[in-house]
Parts: C-alpha cells; structure tokens; sequence
C-alpha cells in the first residue's frame, strides 16, 4: 500500500529533499535515450563547484584513474554520465538538507553515516562484484534518504517520534503515525529519481536484515546489510563499537571475511571515509551511538551574534563586552569569513563595521539579502558617518539600525534589544507556520491513514479488491501513454474450502496472512499483490509482457509450494494456480485483462491445480 503514498503532496508542498538546478537538469537530460556525453559536461561546467568535484572525484584514489583528468568532459567519460548524474544528485541533496527544524535528528550525524554507508558499499561491491562500484556509492549514500525526508516534511512530529523510539518501534511509530515508515519512503524517493529496480528490490530485502536464495538481488541485499553494520561502526564511538563488532563478524564471514581480514577492510573503509569527507564536505568524525535519542536543547539566554570587524582591538573589547550582557558572541575578520559563518551556523543578528577588506559591511548586508539563508537575519551597522546619502544607501543595502562610532556601549544594548524584539516577534511568527504545517501534516496522515484503512484487506494487510481494480486502471492508462506492456496474475489457494470446513476458519485465516506474506515478499518491487476476497489474490505488474508474467508467476507458485505454514497439521499442502494474461498498450483492456487471466486460472483448476497457465493473446 505504500505505493498509494501521496509523493506529489509533498513535491507541491515543497517538503522534500530534493535535487535543484544542474542536478535537476543532468537527471532529466540523462534519462532521455539520445542523451550525449558532451551535453551532459556542458551541463556540469555551467555550475563551477560542481566541475571542481567532479574533477576531484575523478582523479581521487576512491575512483582511481590511471592518468591525471584535467577537463570535465573526460571526467564524465571516464566515470559514465550514470554515475556523474547520482555524484551530481548526491551533493545536491546533501548542500541542499545540511540542516533543518527537527531538533532531534541529527543532520550531520545522518550524512556521515551515510557517507560511510556508501564508501563501505562501494568497496565491498570492487571486492564481490555485484553491481558497479561507482553506482552502489550513492545508493549507499540514499538508502537512508526517507529518515531525512520526514524530518524536513514534518520537523515537529517526526521530533516527537524520535523522542519515545528508535529502531524497529520507530518504525512502528511512523506508520502510525504517517500511514508509512522512513524505510518505504526511502524506496519511494529513489524509485521516483529513477534508481533501477535491482537497487530497490536490494535495498528493500535488506531492510528485513535476513535475506535468502543466491540470485544476484540477493547477495547485493547482503552486501548492503554489511554497509550499513560497517557504516554505523565508522560513526559509533569506541564503547558501542565495540557492541556492533558481533554482528559485524558474523556478517563478515557471510563474504568469506574472516576476523583480522574484517578489521582490515574496516580500517581501509574508514580512511577512504574520511578521504571523501574532505571531498564532499561532510564531516566525519567519531561521535556518540547514533541511536541515542538527543535530549532537549537548552535555552541560550540573550542573543546568537555575530561581530564582524577588521579592528582586533575593537573585536575583542566589544565581543568581550557583549558576551558579558548574556550573549553567545562569534567574530570574523572580514566580510568574507562573515558570510561563510552565517551559511554554516545561522546567527540570529549580525554587527558589522562598514569599511573593511576584501568585502566590506556594505556587500556582506548585499550578499545576505539576496540569499535565503540570510533574508530574516537582523543586522546592524557600525559607521563612524551620519551623512544622509551614506545612511540611505545602507538602508538599501539591507541594514536594519545602525550605530555610530566611538560606539556606546549603553546605546549599543538598547538596539540590540530592539532588535531582540523583532527577532522574538519573527521566531513567534514562525512557530505559527510550523504549527500551521504540523496540523496540516496531521490532518494529511489522519486522512491517508483513513484511505489506507479503505483500501486495506484487514487480515492480510495487503491491498483490498477496491483498491486493486483502481490500482489496475491507472497502470493500464500508464501503460496506453507509454504503449508499455502490462500483466495480471490472477491467483486462487487450492483446496482451501476444505481447510475451513475441516480445521475452522481460525486455521483458514493462519493460511491466507501466510500465502499473503509469501505472495509479498516473492513478487518484486514494482508489483501490486492485492487479495480479492476469500482465497482469491491479484497480482498486478506494470511494465511486463505475459511471458516475464509467467516467469513470475511460476516463481510464486513454487514458493508456497516449499514454504509451508508451521505448526498446521493440513488434509492438503498449501498450493496455488494461477492464470496469466499480458497486454500491450490499450489491448485488451484491463477488464478484459482481469477476464482472460480468470480464463486461464479456471484452466488451471479443471486439471491438477498447483500449476500456471498463460492466457493465448488476443486476436
């Protein structure tokens, strides 16, 4: 059901972690099929920083080139424009979601440790080849990106999740509580930036933490487990560390990694860690148990400055003067500096002198203006003129009071109060907003939760008959614009009268939750498994021809076939059939879809049952 999860409610709302500007536009160019190496470069050389990290990844032990790259379009020839469209997704996201409202989630502890998830994916899948190396990277990077998208879309209530769970209750939590858990928003996200169906299908059996069968999504699930143990491992401080290292082992010898072989490859994951830390700009230091809830954050008493002046003598006896007023007090040297303190620590006033070098107090108020970051930031000018025009042209730069020089201190207090004042009014006026925003995310989970319950076979958990013929009329007009292909399963329990009329309908309701379990962790990512009523399921899947349907089924078949349900002494084993049918674009219809793969589940049943048949195509 979380395929019904509501991803354009939050895209309007702007809600989302999302990519901006070039990556946006490398995405979009690189998902059409006549897409070129050099539009994609010309693409990365319009935005300069994103061309300096290319050509750093580019030449970086992590990628290891043989030769030095100087220019970007052998860069993106090198590393394949696949892998500069997720480099350039991944730093967006993360310039873009640094920081944010919930107080709890620890923004910069959730991009190391995913940056050490994605290093640690990286080098296991160069040792056990499973997918290519450069690509598992950013997966790894995003596995965990629904935990960050419901901190931004809903700051306050996700704070108040993270205060009373963690771990599996957590999850719980968020489904109660958003009608859907960080980990199957992680699996919407990344399907939505278009991340192949290998990936998502991987990512979502390593979720559950115990895979089986030895196909290729499979050991790439293990692969990632393994990541993610080492990439809480790199983040984890000595004492939990030492909590984590059982599982690792055990897993390790999962991928023939015996113990001093597992402590090695750690230790290499861990500098490569910090290698692409200074790549990216993310910090990766050893920190507390991530784990860990946070507690509340203390009031700061008086005013989050900073002074800004090129004088060290006037920094230092005004910074030393404020901060004996009750104020946390920062200082900068230039205007320079000044701007990169307020894009990384956010103060709520600003003092700075007018006339300093390389950027004066002038161009700094100019930059914050015209940025989001520093728009509502109060500011205060220091100017040893009253001149008319010279104040004018401050005011339009930005500034919101001044003080002249020799500067009062008494005089100084008061506009800092004043200016206290307003801030006051401003953080009042944007606990409003967050409020309106969290009655609004209430009242949107309140009614998803409802349509869930709709739409929900309460026994199974799976979706009900209401919403499988809705679900299935929008993928046949999905597949009519596209003139994809598009299949039904239709499935129907053997025997399973006898099991109510025998063992009583306690014993039939243990039999359909576990043919339903087996029927949803069988199918893949993209398929819709739905109960119909009674021991009738459907199963819908998108963007499939009859013959990769047949496959599919017969997969499912031999599943519950060998998966019996513990515990139940059976007159018959569990066993289905099920009959198939495949469209292409508009024909048949889905109704006539649904028809003929009843057609051929009813073949089934007339002979020995437990078998698939696959409906003739049409004329």
């Amino acid at each position: 059901m979380n395929a019904e999860f509501n991803l354009n409610e939050l895209k309007i709302a702007d809600r989302l972690p999302s990519p901006s500007g070039t990556a946006l536009a490398i995405m979009q160019l690189v998902q059409q099929s006549d897409a070129t190496v050099q539009q994609v470069s010309q693409l990365v050389k319009v935005d300069p920083a994103l061309s300096g990290r290319i050509l750093r990844f580019a030449n970086s032990a992590a990628f290891g080139a043989r030769r030095p790259i100087a220019d970007v379009q052998t860069a993106v020839m090198m590393m394949g424009m696949q892998t500069v469209r997720n480099f350039a997704l991944s730093l967006s996201l993360i310039s873009n979601s640094s920081k944010g409202h919930c107080q709890r989630f620890d923004y910069e502890a959730y991009w190391s440790r995913s940056l050490a998830m994605s290093v640690s994916i990286a080098a296991i899948t160069a040792r056990e080849t499973t997918v290519v190396p450069a690509e598992s990277f950013t997966l790894g990077l995003l596995s965990d990106i629904g935990s960050l998208a419901m901190a931004t879309a809903w700051a306050d209530l996700y704070d108040e999740c993270l205060n009373v769970a963690e771990g599996e209750q957590l999850l719980a939590l968020e489904g109660e509580r958003f009608a859907i858990d960080h980990n199957a928003l992680s699996l919407i996200l990344l399907a939505d930036w278009g991340f192949p169906s290998i990936f998502l299908d991987a990512l979502k059996l390593s979720f559950k933490k115990k895979v089986s069968g030895l196909d290729r999504t499979a050991h790439f699930a293990r692969q990632l487990i393994l990541a993610r143990l080492i990439g809480n491992y790199c983040v984890a401080d000595e004492a939990y560390r030492a909590e984590l290292l059982p599982d690792l082992k055990l897993e390790g010898y999962l991928h023939a990694l015996d113990e001093p072989s597992l402590l090695a490859f750690i230790d290499e994951t861990i500098e490569l860690w910090h290698e692409w830390g200074k790549l990216i700009d993310v910090k990766t230091e050893v920190r507390q148990p991530l784990l860990k809830t946070v507690t509340a954050m203390e009031s700061v008493p008086g005013l989050d400055l900073l002074l800004v002046d090129d004088d060290p003598m006037m920094l230092a006896r005004l910074s030393k003067q404020l901060a004996a007023a009750g104020n946390q007090v920062a200082v900068c040297r230039n205007g320079e500096s000044a701007l990169k303190y307020v894009i990384e620590h956010g103060p709520q006033l600003v003092i700075t002198d007018w006339r300093m070098k390389p950027m004066d107090g002038l161009a700094l108020c100019k930059a914050l203006r015209a940025s989001t970051f520093g728009k509502n930031i109060y500011l205060i000018m220091l100017t040893s003129t009253e001149e008319e025009d010279a104040l004018v042209e401050a005011f339009d730069a930005g500034i919101d009071d001044y003080v002249t020089k020799p500067i009062s201190l008494r005089v100084l207090l008061a506009r800092l109060r004043a200016g206290q004042r307003i801030i006051t009014l401003q953080n009042e006026l944007e606990k409003e907003s967050r409020d309106i925003q969290r009655y609004t995310a209430e009242l949107a989970a309140a009614n998803r939760r409802l349509k869930l319950m709709a739409n929900t076979d309460i026994l199974t958990g799976l979706p009900n008959r209401r919403y499988a013929l809705n679900r299935l009329e929008q993928e046949a007009a999905t597949a009519l614009r596209g003139n994809q292909p598009l299949s039904v399963l239709m499935l129907d329990l053997d025997h399973f009268k006898s099991v109510n009329d025998t063992l009583g309908h306690d014993v039939g309701d243990q039999v359909l939750i576990h043919a339903a379990s087996l029927m949803r962790t069988t199918a893949r990512t993209n398929d819709v498994v739905c109960r119909l009523g009674g021991e009738e399921f459907l199963i819908i899947a998108p963007n499939t021809d009859g013959t990769t349907a047949l496959l599919l089924a017969e997969r499912i078949r031999n599943s519950l076939e060998r998966n019996q349900p513990e515990g139940l002494v059976l007159r018959y084993p569990v066993t289905v059939s099920i009959g198939v049918a495949g469209s292409m674009g508009a024909k048949p219809s889905w109704k006539e879809l649904m028809k003929r793969s009843d057609d051929a589940l009813y073949l089934v049943k007339q002979g020995n049952r437990n078998g698939v048949q696959l409906a003739p195509p049409s004329a």
